[in-house]
């Protein structure tokens, strides 16, 4: 894993849930209690993805959530990232092939880093988070590259 060096301040994310069963939520949410604490890591989860650098997207996204993940999507402001949580968001997994089902998120919107697992557990999720950090830092020392 790469270091973080770049990013001079703390990582806002933003998370949507889709059509999810809850155990993702419930592992991010899990992530954020005193055992794990990533506020410590300057990690907060934000109420508004205009505020946000990194989208956290779990579950199968049904049809009619679809354009609405796209706006989300938009509304953030460019260094950005998009971390997919379980396996749902990452092949539909139980919903696979679904006439409800839009895709995988990777149709719908980029998708930067896939943390597998169903649910998958807050160390795996902080993982992802953090691979998305560094995604960051290397796309904004390109923003900074363009601008000199």
């Amino acid at each position: 894993m790469g270091k973080l060096t770049n990013f001079k301040r703390s990582l806002w994310v933003f998370h949507a849930s889709g059509g999810s069963c809850n155990a993702c939520d419930i592992e991010i949410i899990a992530a954020l209690t005193p055992r794990y604490d990533v506020e410590r890591f300057g990690i907060k989860l934000v109420g508004s993805p205009r505020h946000a650098d990194v989208l956290l997207v779990t579950g199968a996204i049904p049809r009619d959530f679809a354009d609405k993940l796209r706006r989300i999507y938009e509304q953030m402001p460019d260094p950005k990232a998009v971390v997919v949580i379980g396996n749902c968001g990452t092949s539909g997994g139980v919903f696979y092939d679904s006439y409800n089902i839009a895709g995988p998120i990777d149709e719908i919107i980029p998708v930067d880093v896939y943390v597998p697992g169903c649910p998958p557990r807050p160390e795996a999720i902080i993982d992802g988070v953090v691979k998305a950090w560094l995604k960051i830092e290397k796309l904004e020392k390109e923003l900074e590259g363009k601008k000199e």
